[in-house]
């Protein structure tokens, strides 16, 4: 079990490497294809996963029905996201998608709801939702073209956070519960992808390449290896020594860290809407969390 300083340390750096990832996708796209920035990512990820898991002596589960399940997973949470979120990038800001990617929870939620008989929509969660829905439509910003790139970027970016909530809904429905190490998960999970896309790259991942500067390649090691790669670890850790819903609590710094990186880093445009869309999906997820409600009952004892 980590210390409590161990823990708040890796919570930063996973909202670090969660946030910056947006920006390093960015900067890959200056070179490289959507699907050359997915495969170089998951390469990298799977080659650090590899070298944690051999040094901490991460079993390899041998279970072919968990492999087919993996399988799916890496593919809803991995493969078609990172590819969703690259290919959306070419025509929307870094910030800007790690504002939609905020929404994962909500999604997720949703999708828990539907695949899993033991999560029911409490009117807290209900409540949540119609909030975060109301950011969503905010952030896209149909009034006055505010939504700072096409419709069907933003669309794209939804659909890879709604491919997340499916996931973690699958994950915890058919792996969750084997006794499996999360080291020895998330390797297999990332190696499968990587696999894919290395199959797959002579018809999607085939475009020349005329070079590489040293800031595409420093972005996409530090993508693959950190925001692909050991986040995967922190974020265990993080879940197991909190829980669920603490760790969760990751969500709302990560959007911060990409808007600002986005901002900082590219001098990327920050309309409005985009804070103002955030800031409502963050209060839906914390609505639906119970959050803003023990909140309001601390408050209340306090006055008292």
């Amino acid at each position: 079990m980590l210390s409590g300083s161990g823990v708040v340390v890796q919570f930063v750096l996973l909202a670090l490497a969660w946030g910056s990832s947006f920006l390093f996708i960015k900067i890959g796209l200056e070179e490289l294809s959507p699907t050359q920035v997915v495969l170089a990512r998951m390469v990298f990820g799977a080659a650090a996963l590899g070298v944690f898991a051999t040094a901490t002596r991460s079993p390899i589960p041998r279970d072919l029905r968990l492999w087919g399940h993996l399988t799916v997973v890496t593919t809803l949470l991995c493969v078609v996201p990172f590819t969703l979120f690259a290919w959306a990038e070419q025509e929307i800001s870094s910030g800007l998608a790690s504002i939609f990617n905020a929404t994962t929870p909500l999604i997720a939620m949703v999708a828990a709801a539907v695949m899993l008989t033991s999560e029911r929509l409490t009117r807290e969660r209900v409540v949540g939702l119609g909030l975060g829905f109301v950011g969503v439509v905010i952030i896209i910003g149909p009034f006055g073209g505010l939504g700072g790139g096409s419709v069907s970027a933003q669309l794209a970016c939804l659909g890879a956070t709604t491919c997340y909530g499916v996931a973690f809904a699958y994950l915890r429905r058919y792996v969750a519960g084997r006794g499996v190490p999360a080291a020895s998960l998330a390797f297999i999970q990332i190696l499968i992808g990587a696999l894919m896309m290395i199959l797959a790259a002579p018809w999607v991942a085939s475009s020349p390449v005329d070079g590489l500067s040293w800031r595409v390649v420093v972005s996409m090691v530090v993508l693959g290896v950190f925001g692909t790669g050991f986040a995967y670890v922190w974020n265990t850790n993080i879940v197991t020594s909190w829980g669920a819903t603490n760790g969760a609590a990751v969500t709302y710094l990560s959007p911060i860290v990409g808007v600002a990186l986005g901002v900082i880093v590219l001098s990327e445009p920050l309309t409005w809407n985009q804070p103002l869309g955030a800031t409502l999906v963050v209060v839906g997820i914390m609505t639906s969390h119970g959050r803003v409600h023990r909140v309001v009952r601390l408050r209340s004892s306090i006055d008292e």
